[in-house]
């Protein structure tokens, strides 16, 4: 069972934060170090963000004509009028999340798991995650105060896994916000059931998404693979996600072994490239061919970087990014991530 919870924070320790950003906002001071606390620095920088911003908005709240003009011609090209809106959180409204997916446990432990899991989730207030081996406290969860994601997130999910992922996924829809504004085309390296990239796509304008997006995939598990074979894969695949994909003439879903399945169906430029392809020669032999391709800016998230029961794929990534003067950053949600220069 998935669960979130709301949390109106009311107690004393947040009506403090409230009266802080009260007080500074009608109270201008100057910062000090020595006179004033941290929190009251906080409060007035907010204001001063705030202050600017507004200076430069217009009575609609967005950038003023004058503020956008040097980058109007980017910004039609990367389709920045498809970009979702910035979302404005509820200052003390936070989300909690619960869903019972762990991996690598044993089966007859699993239910003893969840059941300690969920009754850590208990004694804990505000803002906890717990789903897809990541249990933490005290986080934002900003996945859930961006409308445009969570939509796009619970409509394309299909199974419990797609919703303990959700973490993993407002990754690559936040990475992809940034892409969609460089030259060239994304990329999926193993696209199983084309859920992550039709969250990206819908997040990203749906049907009017104004990029191309490659994703490959075998869709059916063959025999010397060193991967195991996913939930999904068979002969009816494949047609499945061509079907998903039948109002999007931008995605493009290539069947076949990589780097074969290049041959003929490759982007020159790529702005985003996401590989999951769960074995360390196939993710190498996409880097082999993709990397070089990629654009100054461009991201590369490899989905299974900082798993363990990946770490032949980990090892073998790290010597490639270090012979071409790279470090993959590893995040709390098991992916890695890195930047072209």
């Amino acid at each position: 069972m998935v669960k979130y919870c709301c949390h109106d924070s009311t107690s004393a320790e947040y009506w403090g934060w409230r009266e802080l950003l009260r007080v500074a906002w009608r109270c201008p001071t100057q910062y000090n170090l020595g006179q004033i606390t941290k929190g009251f620095m906080l409060a007035n920088l907010l204001r001063d963000i705030l202050t600017r911003t507004k200076s430069k908005a217009n009575i609609e709240g967005r950038p003023s004509a004058a503020v956008l003009k040097p980058a109007a011609k980017t910004i039609q090209e990367a389709g920045r009028h498809l970009l979702p809106p910035r979302s404005v959180a509820q200052p003390h409204t936070m989300t909690s999340f619960f869903c019972p997916v762990f991996w690598g446990i044993q089966e007859q432990e699993r239910a003893r798991v969840i059941e300690v899991v969920e009754d850590l989730t208990k004694s804990l207030q505000h803002g906890f995650h717990a789903a897809d081996n990541f249990i933490c406290w005290g986080r934002n969860n900003s996945m859930f105060d961006d409308p445009g994601f969570a939509d796009a997130w619970k409509q394309n999910a299909e199974s419990i896994s797609d919703e303990a992922i959700v973490w993993r996924r407002y990754i690559l829809a936040t990475s992809a916000f940034h892409c969609v504004q460089l030259e060239g085309d994304f990329v999926e390296c193993g696209a199983y059931t084309g859920v992550g990239v039709k969250t990206v796509v819908d997040y990203l304008g749906g049907t009017q998404f104004p990029k191309e997006f490659w994703a490959y995939d075998v869709f059916e598990h063959q025999d010397g693979m060193d991967n195991h074979p996913m939930p999904d894969v068979g002969p009816e695949l494949f047609q499945r996600v061509q079907r998903k994909f039948n109002d999007y003439p931008q995605v493009r879903i290539v069947k076949g072994r990589i780097p074969d399945s290049f041959e003929g169906n490759c982007p020159e430029r790529i702005c985003y490239l996401h590989i999951d392809l769960n074995q360390a020669s196939a993710e190498i032999a996409a880097l082999d061919h993709l990397f070089d391709r990629v654009v100054p800016g461009g991201m590369v998230i490899l989905d299974d970087y900082e798993w363990t029961a990946y770490r032949a794929q980990k090892l073998a990534e790290d010597v490639w990014f270090d012979a071409r003067g790279y470090r993959v950053m590893p995040l709390p949600t098991g992916q890695g991530l890195v930047i072209k220069r």
